[in-house]
């Protein structure tokens, strides 16, 4: 089994969610368990963990590694936007910590068949349910060019959208995930390149986003943990890019009580109500340290908010 990479911002993450003995914790993306065994550490004895992923290769690997720590967690196969029917299931009302590692794991990108990079060629896939239909490859060789077009620029924020979209269609089928990287990589121009960043990573990231629904699951989860806490506990989200940090800044600020309707509607209908304190307010990064240790860790930003 592929090793799972040091969790990022680690430090940071403890810093926020503060875990105590006896508390319950729920880890809505274990992965391979870099953040859970940290908690679980620190809420023995008589403290619950929960940890929740969608991949089969990620609650193995979490298995393993929180073995000691067996009478004190829960591993849940599930998508974390339906939490609240996990944590009713499993019998637990409140939380006092919920931790959110959006986007791939190291784990994901690095085992080839999974067809997440565009690093190793491999059938194109992108599912982290492996049970679940949709793959990648259905994405690219079925969407009309507009439709494809609009899906890269939408999740990916492309410039080159419509031009890669329109190399792909003429190439089809796109089987692998070097075929559609090389199509890509021929579409955008080599003046147009990004130092240090493959032309295809926003394509890559706009077909992983649409095939897992993660933004989707992104809001649903974060309304489902924020109704979950009990009063003073926290929630800590990590997200990896622009769309992510987005939706998770404006759940927060509505759930805080920041109105975003029209000046002059006689009542609100955003739905805003205060019942979190913003811990953050502006992202935390990671140290150049860890970036310099940890490369996956540079784009990541963590937010935190405490109910009330």
């Amino acid at each position: 089994m592929t090793e799972y990479h040091a969790p990022v911002m680690l430090k940071e993450v403890l810093e926020v969610l503060q875990p105590e003995a006896g508390a319950t914790y729920i880890d809505c993306t274990v992965g391979g368990g870099g953040h859970s065994i940290e908690i679980a550490k620190r809420i023995v004895p008589g403290g619950l963990l929960i940890g929740i992923d969608r991949d089969d290769d990620a609650l193995k690997a979490a298995s393993l590694r929180l073995e000691e720590f067996k009478n004190s967690v829960i591993l849940e196969k599930g998508n974390f936007e339906n939490l609240g029917e996990i944590a009713e299931r499993l019998g637990v009302t409140k939380a006092r910590g919920i931790l959110l590692d959006l986007g791939v794991s190291s784990h994901q990108l690095d085992v080839p068949e999974r067809g997440f990079s565009f690093r190793q060629d491999a059938l194109l896939d992108m599912r982290m349910d492996a049970g679940e239909a949709l793959t990648a490859a259905e994405l690219v060789n079925t969407l009309s060019e507009r439709e494809l077009s609009d899906l890269i620029w939408k999740y990916g924020e492309d410039r080159w959208a419509r031009r890669i979209a329109k190399f792909i269609v003429k190439r089809r089928p796109v089987r692998t995930t070097g075929e559609l990287a090389e199509t890509i990589k021929a579409a955008v121009p080599v003046g147009a390149r990004a130092e240090n960043i493959h032309p295809a990573t926003r394509t890559f990231q706009a077909l992983r986003i649409v095939v897992n629904r993660e933004l989707e699951s992104l809001q649903n989860g974060l309304e489902s943990a924020i109704r979950l806490l009990e009063s003073g506990g926290r929630i800590c989200v990590l997200s990896y890019h622009s769309l992510e940090d987005r939706i998770v800044k404006e759940t927060f600020l509505r759930f805080s009580g920041r109105c975003k309707c029209p000046p002059g509607l006689p009542i609100c209908t955003c739905g805003a109500r205060e019942i979190i304190h913003i811990l953050t307010r502006r992202p935390i990064s990671p140290t150049d340290a860890e970036v310099k240790a940890n490369p996956r860790a540079r784009s990541a930003k963590l937010r935190a908010a405490q109910k009330l």
